[in-house]
């Protein structure tokens, strides 16, 4: 068979290229189907079973977002060396100043020992939010620490932990996920009341033509929980976990109740809720901090990272049939 002509390589390569990109999730769109019908069956009252916990060998701050990749876990978190500070009323359309800080990623192994190490963000956007991993990268959004702010959204290899620059935005992104069947990323704003939505290229590059590559997809209609960590699960579905934070008077210590929505992309609807009844011994809700999920035999296995500073890994399983 002869070779194509000189100039019909650059798109024989560039239609190759396209679809590695499309071929490369099919595995990950199983598992999450099989992770999707393992959360709709998922109640109240499902026995979550500690399966061991593993204490992390290094200063993690405030963990944000975790992702498994094969025997290793990455976790975005954030370091503030200056907490924001409330002003008296608003001021410039924010409620604070933005705080100092360091934004980073970290590598680890299934002991909990650190492998890598990498720094995210820049100036006064340090705060990195949930994380997604979509079976080639890892996406994240940099904010800065207070509402209404703005973000950057980095696309980062797994192996090197190299950050690319994928766009900047005006509102603080705490939550991001690639869908890669609609070839979409999926932006969740500050407490997670606002959906946001870029749709991408075969390279992974946002698409920007003459109107603007992104919209407000909807304003999120659930007010059971605030998102700190989503996933994109196939079937144009989010899995996201957080927490509300209850108190019966000003002055009460809140009662922290931890929970999972699975969320259609589409429009934003939540398709299930249900709420994960786990505490760590000092009384934290498991999901209140960076979880991954994933299926596990008849059910699915939890990694839990509740706990800012010296975190513990939180591991367990739950049975669905």
């Amino acid at each position: 068979m002869g070779q194509p002509p000189a100039n019909a390589r650059p798109r024989l390569l560039a239609a190759c290229a396209a679809a590695v990109l499309l071929a490369a999730p099919t595995a990950a769109d199983e598992s999450g189907g099989r992770l999707i019908e393992a959360v709709m069956r998922l109640t109240r009252s499902s026995h979550w079973v500690p399966v061991r916990s593993v204490a992390l060998a290094f200063p993690t701050y405030h963990p944000q977002g975790l992702a498994r990749i094969g025997d290793a876990f990455v976790m975005s978190s954030v370091e503030v060396t200056v907490p924001p500070r409330r002003f008296d009323g608003p001021a410039g359309g924010y409620d604070r100043d933005p705080g100092q800080g360091v934004g980073h990623l970290f590598k680890f192994d299934g002991a909990g020992q650190l492998i890598a190490e990498a720094r995210l963000g820049e100036g006064t956007i340090y705060h990195p939010g949930g994380l997604d991993y979509d079976g080639r990268h890892l996406w994240v959004a940099v904010a800065e620490y207070r509402p209404d702010s703005r973000s950057i959204i980095y696309r980062v290899d797994p192996e090197t932990l190299q950050a690319t620059e994928v766009l900047r935005f005006a509102d603080h992104i705490g939550a991001l996920v690639h869908d890669t069947g609609e070839r979409a990323l999926h932006g969740v704003s500050w407490g997670s009341r606002r959906f946001y939505r870029w749709p991408l290229d075969p390279q992974g590059r946002v698409r920007t033509a003459a109107v603007p590559p992104v919209r407000l997809r909807t304003m999120n209609p659930s007010h059971y929980v605030d998102y700190q960590d989503c996933k994109s699960v196939g079937r144009r579905r989010m899995l996201c976990t957080g927490v509300a934070e209850l108190r019966q008077g000003t002055d009460a210590p809140p009662f922290r109740l931890g929970g999972m929505d699975l969320i259609d992309l589409r429009d934003g609807r939540p398709l299930h809720q249900v709420p994960v009844l786990l505490w760590t011994p000092q009384g934290l809700d498991m999901t209140h901090n960076p979880v991954w999920l994933e299926p596990q035999g008849s059910g699915m296995r939890g990694y839990f990272l509740p706990d800012d500073n010296h975190s513990t890994l939180y591991i367990y399983d739950v049975d669905v049939e």
